[in-house]
C-alpha cells in the first residue's frame, strides 16, 4: 500500500515524545559483584530504623541503593547470606536488568509484608541505574535531558499526644523558615489547630486514613477531619478516608486532596474517586524505575502537580529522592529533608530549604548523599 502524500508545504504529524523511561533504558551495563551493607539509626518518631545499602560492583565502579523495607527481621533475612546474588552478574541493558528483578524473588524468606517487595525491587534498581550511569560516564540529569534545580522540602515532625508544639517551635528556632508536614490526631482541639494556623507553617496535613498497618492507621472522625481541614485552609489534605462521616466535607475540598498510600502505578491515579491536583510519589512504592518514571510523565501531561517522600533513609537513598525531586518537582512541599531532621533532638546545625543542586557528576548519586548544602552556602563557595 503507498503512503499518503504530504501536501507540500504541509508538515507531518510530529514524532511521539521520547518517554524518559526510554532515555535511560537501553544503557549498557555489567555487574560483577554484589554487596549489602546495613544502616541503624533512632528516629525523631521513637522507633530504630533499619535499612540496607545495596551495592552493585562491575569494573572499577560501583553503584548504590538503600532498601527502605520496615521490617528489622527481612533485612537481617538477607544478611544472613539466605539469598544468592551471584545471578544478577553479567552484561545487560539497563531494562533487561529491570525485567529480571520484576521476575525475581529477592527474599530468601518471605517478607512479613508484601509491600517490602516494591521496596527492595526499587533498591536494586536505583544501585543498577547508578552502576549504568557511572559505566557509561553520564550522570541522571544529563541522560534524561534535565537540569537539576533547588529542592524545596518540608519537616515531617510529630507533636506528641497530648500535642504540644513545643518540639516544633525548637525545630524553628534553629530554622526560622522551615515549613512542616504534620499527622493530626484526634486530640488537636480546636486551640492547638488555631495556634498551627497563626503560625503560618503547615503545608500538608496526612490524615493517614489509606493504611491498613495499625501501628499507622488512623480511623476517620469527622470532628477532627472538620477542624484541620476547615482551621487550616492553606494546607494540602494528603490520604483522608472517604467515609460516611467524611465524604461530603471532602466532596467540598476535593481540590486540595492528596494521596500518597493508595499510590503505585498510573492506573491508581486513574481509579481515583476524584482527579488530584497533586500527588506524593514515593518512589519506593512503585518498585521499578519505569513505573516511577512513567508517573512522572503521567503527571506532567495531564497538568497533576508532584511532591516527593521519604521512608526515613538514611544512606544513598536520601539523596536520590532529593535528585528526582530537583529533575522533576523541585518547588512543591517535598516530604524529603535531609537525615538531620530525623533525629531524634534537633541539630545545632540544619540544612535549610532549598536545597542547592547537588548532582555527582555520573550516575544517580546527589553529593555525598547528606544533602548539607545550601543555596545561600553554594552562592559563596570558591569555584571548583
Amino acid at each position: 500500500m503507498t503512503p499518503p502524500r504530504v501536501a507540500e508545504g504541509a508538515s507531518a504529524d510530529p514524532p511521539a515524545p521520547v518517554s524518559t523511561y526510554a532515555r535511560v533504558a537501553g544503557l549498557p551495563l555489567v555487574i560483577d559483584r554484589c554487596g549489602l551493607q546495613p544502616l541503624v539509626r533512632d528516629t525523631s518518631s521513637g522507633f530504630t530504623k533499619v535499612s540496607l545499602v545495596v551495592r552493585l560492583g562491575g569494573g572499577s565502579h560501583v553503584g548504590e541503593g538503600e532498601d527502605v523495607t520496615w521490617d528489622q527481621i527481612d533485612q537481617i533475612e538477607l544478611l544472613r547470606g539466605g539469598g544468592d546474588l551471584s545471578w544478577l552478574h553479567g552484561a545487560r541493558t539497563f531494562d533487561e536488568l529491570s525485567t529480571l528483578l520484576g521476575l525475581a524473588n529477592l527474599f530468601p524468606v518471605q517478607p512479613i509484608r508484601e509491600s517490602a517487595r516494591f521496596y527492595r525491587r526499587w533498591a536494586f534498581e536505583s544501585a543498577a541505574l547508578d552502576l549504568a550511569l557511572r559505566q557509561n560516564g553520564l550522570s541522571l540529569q544529563d541522560a534524561v535531558g534535565r537540569r537539576a534545580r533547588p529542592v524545596n522540602f518540608v519537616a515531617s515532625v510529630r507533636i506528641g499526644d497530648p500535642p504540644s508544639l513545643l518540639g516544633l517551635y525548637g525545630w524553628l528556632r534553629q530554622n526560622p523558615a522551615l515549613r512542616f508536614k504534620l499527622d493530626p490526631t484526634p486530640s488537636w482541639d480546636d486551640d492547638l489547630v488555631a495556634e498551627l494556623a497563626r503560625l503560618g507553617r503547615v503545608d500538608v496535613i496526612d490524615l493517614k486514613g489509606s493504611y491498613r498497618n495499625l501501628n499507622v492507621a488512623m480511623e476517620p472522625e469527622a470532628g477532627l477531619y472538620r477542624r484541620v481541614i476547615e482551621g487550616l485552609p492553606d494546607t494540602w489534605i494528603e490520604d483522608p478516608a472517604l467515609a460516611p462521616g467524611t465524604e461530603l466535607l471532602l466532596e467540598h475540598h476535593r481540590d486540595r486532596i492528596t494521596w500518597d498510600e493508595p499510590i503505585h502505578a498510573i492506573a491508581d491515579i486513574e481509579a481515583l474517586a476524584w482527579r488530584p491536583r497533586m500527588l506524593n510519589v514515593k518512589p519506593a512504592r512503585f518498585g521499578s524505575m519505569r513505573a516511577v518514571l512513567d508517573t512522572y510523565d503521567y503527571c506532567e501531561a495531564h497538568g497533576i502537580g508532584v511532591y516527593g517522600g521519604g521512608m526515613f533513609e538514611q544512606g544513598p537513598g536520601r539523596g536520590q529522592l532529593q535528585y528526582l525531586a530537583s529533575l522533576f518537582h523541585p518547588d512543591t512541599p517535598n516530604d524529603i529533608a535531609p537525615p538531620e531532621y530525623n533525629l531524634q533532638a534537633v541539630p545545632l546545625d540544619l540544612p535549610q530549604a532549598p536545597l542547592a543542586p547537588d548532582p555527582h557528576p555520573t550516575g544517580f548519586r546527589w553529593g555525598a548523599y547528606d544533602g548539607r548544602r545550601t543555596i545561600r552556602e553554594q552562592a559563596g563557595r570558591a569555584p571548583d
